[in-house]
């Protein structure tokens, strides 16, 4: 007569789900007042997933909040608003254009609204009250993003001091603050690139089109090919012609450049 013995053991994508919603269900019983940076990119996607499925089957118990440039890609907002609807979550943005106009930054007519975002979040957290904000930083990144921990300390000016970084041993994380400050956590951070990429297909998960292949007119600018818009008018010399491109992340449509690819399916990318 033969035993079989269950295998109980988690597959890596399981081990790392298992850590990220530990981790989303601790930030929510412990601060007042959390939030859900998103991008509308594949990792805070991911994220968005990963509450949905921590707090299940009650509602997000926070809000998420995207900081809008004015330059994003249509694809990107068209599947935001799927989740939010889908989801019955709520929805805040902080605009620049209105930190412009309030002087919360200052735009010079050379820095990138890239550079303006950061401004302009830490005037929506400071003005909303929230006492921590989830992020989709992994230590795969580079180094700005690499060096943060599960729980990145940020003081009253919203900067990060190595030297008030707390340890955190056996998934033990120290979320005490005082008046002022708040804490980036980072869900992710175990995750790898391909990682996130492998649990966007065993997931189904919903994500803007721009990642796949598609005919999109484009013309080429210091070695990268760049969408053809009204937001980026062409530089002399430069011609717009059509391309089976595809993006590898969702940021400013003036900045962001495209690399041919015929990939249409997560495998083949």
């Amino acid at each position: 007569m033969s035993v079989t013995h269950a295998d109980y053991r988690l597959s890596q994508l399981d081990q790392l789900e298992a850590e990220s919603i530990h981790i989303f269900r601790e930030v929510a019983a412990e601060f007042e007042k959390p939030v859900l940076m998103f991008s509308g990119g594949k990792d805070s996607i991911v994220m968005l997933r990963l509450a949905e499925k921590a707090f299940f089957p009650a509602k997000i118990p926070f809000p998420i909040l995207q900081i809008d440039t004015g330059l994003d890609f249509d694809e990107v907002t068209v599947t935001r608003d799927r989740w939010v609807e889908r989801l019955g979550v709520r929805l805040v943005v902080a605009s620049i254009d209105d930190a412009i106009a309030e002087g919360v930054v200052v735009d010079d007519g050379k820095t990138s609204r890239n550079r303006m975002q950061t401004g302009t979040l830490l005037n929506a957290i400071e003005s909303h009250g929230f006492t921590a904000a989830f992020g989709g930083g992994r230590r795969d990144e580079e180094k700005a993003r690499a060096k943060e921990r599960v729980y990145s300390h940020r003081d009253e000016f919203g900067q990060w001091d190595p030297k008030m970084q707390r340890p955190e041993l056996w998934s033990l994380y120290n979320g005490r603050l005082h008046a002022g400050e708040h804490m980036r956590i980072f869900p992710i951070s175990n995750w790898t690139e391909l990682d996130v990429w492998d649990y966007i297909g065993r997931e189904g998960i919903e994500i803007p089109e721009i990642y796949f292949a598609h005919q999109r007119r484009v013309f080429e600018r210091d070695g990268m090919l760049m969408s053809e818009t009204p937001l980026n008018p062409m530089r002399e010399g430069e011609v717009a012609t059509e391309r089976t491109v595809r993006f590898r992340t969702c940021g400013d449509i003036t900045l962001t450049g495209c690399v041919e690819s015929g990939a249409s399916t997560i495998k083949e990318i």
